[in-house]
């Protein structure tokens, strides 16, 4: 069937064939090594069928990296609401969440952490936003902690921030390294990490 045929008859599906494609082309190739071309080759479709769902390489980019920011928002929000415990086990179940998400899908990982850095000033304003979209979200929880526990936080904003670098640096690591553990298994240390520099009390 060619791909116009295809694009005609299930045009979802190979707007996702697109995307699926390009997280491998851009997690081997980088954001700039990588071409429309690689794209639609790893794709087994049509430039037509490219330039139909996505404006250009940096539309696809960005929808990329806009939806996995999405996933991870929902799959640490669904989380949290489900965890049955509350203070410290909430904020491991959220490091627990977060980092499973990057375990399970490496290499948009690696486009979301390590591609996403430098794609253009432009785009470095989408990125920066998309992080402040998930400090506020850590400052909403340490808000919450603070009214029921002592924290030796007194700005929340800022600790939010040192708390998502803390992590971004930790599945770095993982991503450059050996991977020799599962990154689900180090959310103990990464959540213990956590409490210590909030100034968590032991009570729960």
């Amino acid at each position: 069937m060619s791909s116009s045929h295809e694009e005609k008859r299930d045009p979802e599906a190979t707007r996702r064939r697109l995307l699926e494609a390009a997280v491998r082309v851009f997690a081997q190739k980088g954001y700039y090594g990588a071409t429309v071309d690689d794209i639609v080759a790893e794709c087994g479709s049509s430039k037509g069928s490219f330039y139909f769902h996505f404006e250009s390489k940096e539309a696809l980019f960005l929808t990329l990296v806009e939806s996995f920011a999405a996933m991870l928002a929902d799959e640490v929000d669904r989380a949290v609401r489900s965890s049955p415990g509350g203070g410290a086990a909430r904020i491991e179940e959220a490091v627990r969440a977060g980092l499973g998400l990057f375990e399970r899908y490496p290499q948009l990982a690696r486009v979301f952490l390590i591609e996403s850095a430098a794609v253009n000033p432009r785009f470095e304003a989408k990125r920066r936003q998309l992080f402040d979209r998930f400090v506020r979200v850590i400052e909403v929880y340490l808000n919450e902690a603070k009214r029921n526990h002592r924290l030796a936080v007194a700005d929340t904003r800022l600790a939010a921030a040192g708390i998502l670098g803390a992590i971004n640096e930790v599945v770095l690591q993982w991503l450059s390294g050996p991977r020799d553990r599962p990154l689900q298994q180090l959310a103990p240390e990464v959540s213990g990490f956590v409490l210590r520099a909030i100034g968590w009390d032991s009570g729960r």
